[in-house]
């Protein structure tokens, strides 16, 4: 009985967090993931306001509110700490469950080191991601950075930004409204690192996503090793199908070892399958940004290419229905010739079939390798950013 609650506990738990962190792929659409990743994100914290609200009345909701708007709106180092704390946490419950079985058959005992090197270079990533300047453009800086980054005239025009007293905000920099300055390069803010991710800290963020990959992956194979260690040192496979009489076969013993594993190391399993999870789920975010950085594209810019790439079909589908009516108009009046062939009236195009080709032209996008090299080395660190004339 116990080993099946701990099945479904990891169950439920890998549901939970596959729904709340990546709910919302196109994979997920119509899916109970999908459902469930609208109530986790919206549905209970309305259900709760409105529970608060009607048990305690309006004084506590907004109470609750204003913690929102601390958390939500402001910089605060909440995330900051849940991650730590989740750092911390794991990593004792590990050294305590598991560092007693290194070293082992498989495993030796120089990973008791390396696992505390792992983390402390996790760290030092989280740090420099945290507290390093993310490319701040202020009145003095932003010429330079608009001969660095040059307007493209579709998703980035002239604009100013009144908040940070700039008249011609660079293109790619956008105001953040938590952090209240404008950030070149813009990416998006992170709350768990409470800081920007932009021109400048890129670099360190897509280093952090890939380091933590390889410390879980790393933690989840350790993690199998001591166990398939402790297969062989007992001698579990020998016990079993000479004691017990089981079939030396791979689906005859497995259930058994299953059940040896849940009721004797329960601890490890648990561990080993939320790395696994952990691992998978940090794999897709870092995947997501190599490609970001890969063609020179943030975060914030996909965005605004999705809402051109939307408005530019909307103005399309305007100009054919405008071409459609306009024929059929001609038609009905007569002042559109017959054709001379009607097989070639029956094979014509219809005007609402027309679709103007939409193309993605990303002018910032320098190719594979100067691309990363603008990751490594952002442009505001180089000699030639210093040496632009003002505008």
């Amino acid at each position: 009985m116990v080993q099946w609650a701990l099945v479904v506990h990891g169950l439920c738990t890998a549901t939970v967090v596959v729904s709340f962190l990546c709910g919302q792929w196109p994979i997920f659409e119509g899916t109970f993931i999908e459902r469930l990743h609208f109530f986790l994100t919206f549905g209970a914290y309305d259900y709760f306001l409105r529970f608060v609200g009607k048990i305690f009345g309006s004084r506590a909701k907004n109470c609750v509110l204003g913690v929102e708007r601390y958390c939500c709106e402001r910089p605060n180092p909440t995330l900051q700490i849940v991650y730590l704390a989740i750092i911390g946490v794991t990593y004792v419950i590990i050294a305590k469950s598991s560092f007693k079985y290194i070293p082992g058959y498989y495993v030796g005992e120089y990973h008791k080191y390396l696992s505390v090197v792992a983390v402390v270079v996790g760290l030092v990533l989280f740090v420099l991601t945290s507290f390093s300047d993310p490319g701040t453009v202020t009145a003095e800086n932003a010429s330079r950075y608009i001969s660095a980054y040059p307007y493209d005239d579709l998703i980035f025009v002239e604009r100013e930004c009144s908040t940070c007293k700039i008249t011609s905000r660079p293109a790619r920099a956008k105001h953040c409204k938590i952090c209240d300055r404008c950030v070149a390069r813009f990416d998006h803010h992170c709350g768990w690192m409470n800081n920007c991710i932009g021109e400048k800290n890129t670099r360190y963020f897509v280093a952090f996503l890939f380091w933590h990959f390889l410390i879980c992956l790393y933690g989840a194979i350790v993690l199998g090793l001591i166990l398939a260690g402790q297969l062989q040192e007992r001698k579990i496979i020998y016990v079993l199908t000479v004691y017990y009489g089981v079939e030396n076969s791979f689906s005859a013993l497995f259930p058994h070892v299953v059940q040896y594993f849940l009721a004797s190391y329960n601890a490890q399993i648990l561990l080993a399958v939320f790395l696994a999870i952990i691992s998978l789920l940090l794999a897709g975010f870092f995947g997501y940004h190599a490609h970001l950085c890969l063609t020179n594209m943030t975060t914030n810019e996909t965005f605004k290419w999705q809402d051109y790439i939307s408005w530019k079909r909307k103005v399309n589908e305007a100009k054919t229905s405008g071409t459609a009516l306009k024929e059929s108009l001609n038609i009905m009046n007569g002042t559109t010739p017959v054709p001379q062939s009607k097989w070639r009236t029956f094979c014509k195009k219809s005007p609402l079939q027309k679709e103007e080709p939409i193309v993605v032209n990303n002018v910032y996008n320098k190719g594979v390798f100067c691309n990363i090299y603008e990751i490594l080395v952002p442009l505001s660190q180089r000699r030639s950013f210093f040496h632009s004339k003002d505008a």
